[in-house]
């Protein structure tokens, strides 16, 4: 009997300890949901007109991934707008069209989103910074690393 009672207490330790560790991933993943407003005097456009104005909203509800961006550029030559959703659930590819398809999946505490549209791929990672805000790093073929940085609005 004694021991069944200490296979069961370090079973129930070993069950506590894997949902702990579950929630806190989880619980870091839902602390990125939220509309994100751009700070673009502390961002690094990498060569780019600098954007005026943008944010980002992310809502990650119970594996279903919502990452919506909007930015704008207004220039003495030139304006644009920029607006884009990627919603489904984590991991799975969102396709519109042949040339476009995306994909949001967690890398840890990094959410990662995949986008390819004409054969390009763009990856966008957002991580939180000790001082809270968002930082949002993108890669794209044959241009130097964004870095754009967002307070919660």
């Amino acid at each position: 009997m004694r021991i069944q009672s200490r296979n069961f207490f370090k079973a129930s330790v070993i069950c506590l300890a894997f949902f702990a560790v579950s929630a806190a991933i989880a619980g870091g993943h839902h602390s990125f949901n939220g509309t994100w407003v751009l700070e673009p005097t502390k961002s690094d456009f990498g060569g780019q007109p600098a954007l005026q104005t943008g944010s980002v909203t992310i809502n990650d509800r119970e594996h279903n991934i919502t990452v919506s961006r909007n930015f704008n550029y207004d220039g003495a030559n030139e304006s644009f707008s920029y607006s884009f959703s990627t919603d489904g659930r984590e991991n799975s590819t969102i396709h519109q069209g042949k040339a476009f398809k995306s994909k949001a999946k967690w890398d840890d505490n990094v959410l990662k989103v995949t986008t390819t549209q004409n054969d390009v791929t763009v990856v966008e990672r957002y991580s939180l910074e000790p001082d809270g805000s968002m930082k949002l790093m993108i890669e794209r073929p044959g241009h130097r690393m964004i870095s754009l940085f967002f307070q919660r609005q």
